[in-house]
């Protein structure tokens, strides 16, 4: 299947401001492109990409006084299955861990290990190792926290989303990462397009937030936010947690005029 994916965002900055964009797909996905990526200014301003700690594409510019508007579009050959489920994927050990996996082991700017490890122990400690309990942590979080864009808040952690119990997908993310990690499973924090394919359209459209479980030596996609398998997921960026891959990171104040995100199938690129 095709899928058509893209973005329309429009800032208003008092001054010429630096920013550091992260919406172009991940490289891992760069041969899946069908319809290249086309990205556009408006006004036009010089842009430039380079590679993150965590290999994410990202792309530098200096938005002027007043509006700027960012506009992407592509189009990605997907093989239209959902997220693959093992149920037999098994934990391992931290000393058999790759080296790169430990970071995601760590506590991070939103993903309070030291706060929630207690309660991650006490209340997974018991269930099977591997897929089950990670799948048991994603319904946990799920049941636990209450969908909410009018909740929606920047600053907010995953143990201010457990005691608050309601957020946006982000925030389902954040504490599932959060009580992975505790329970000392290397989990990424995911951010990306997802679009309504195969199930019932919700609208506004928006970026989704959802991590990545290292088990059995892969990588595996689990989604608290939705808690089932989902077709046509495209990653944008990786890493500890939201810090990490801001969707743009400006250093200024901006406002954000406007915002407009697409994902859907297609039958021709």
């Amino acid at each position: 299947m095709l899928i058509r994916y893209g973005y329309e965002m429009t800032l208003t900055c008092q001054q010429p401001t630096a920013l550091v964009c992260l919406l172009s797909v991940h490289d891992d996905r760069a041969a899946d492109i069908r319809s290249p990526e086309t990205v556009f200014t408006t006004p036009d301003v010089p842009t430039s990409t380079y590679r993150d700690l965590f290999g994410n594409r990202c792309r530098r510019l200096v938005a002027p006084a007043g509006d700027l508007t960012i506009w992407g579009d592509a189009t990605i050959e997907d093989d239209g299955k959902t997220d693959r489920i093992v149920p037999d994927a098994r934990e391992l050990p931290v000393s058999d861990l790759p080296d790169d996996c430990l970071v995601y082991l760590m506590g991070s700017r939103y993903c309070e290990t030291d706060r929630l490890s207690q309660f991650a122990w006490d209340t997974f400690g018991t269930i099977t190792p591997g897929w089950a309990r990670v799948q048991a942590v994603c319904d946990f979080v799920h049941n636990h926290i209450r969908f909410d864009y009018m909740q929606a808040r920047s600053t907010r952690t995953a143990f201010e989303a457990f005691h608050e119990r309601v957020g946006v997908c982000r925030d389902y993310a954040h504490l599932a990462v959060t009580l992975c990690r505790c329970l000392n499973i290397p989990t990424r924090y995911v951010n990306g397009h997802l679009g309504d394919i195969g199930v019932p359209v919700v609208d506004p459209m928006d970026f989704s937030a959802w991590m990545e479980v290292f088990l059995d030596g892969a990588w595996y996609t689990f989604d608290p936010r939705n808690n089932k398998p989902r077709i046509g997921r495209i990653v944008v960026a990786r890493g500890r947690d939201a810090a990490d891959i801001p969707l743009i990171n400006s250093f200024g104040p901006h406002v954000l005029k406007a915002f407009r995100v697409w994902t859907y199938e297609v039958t021709s690129g």
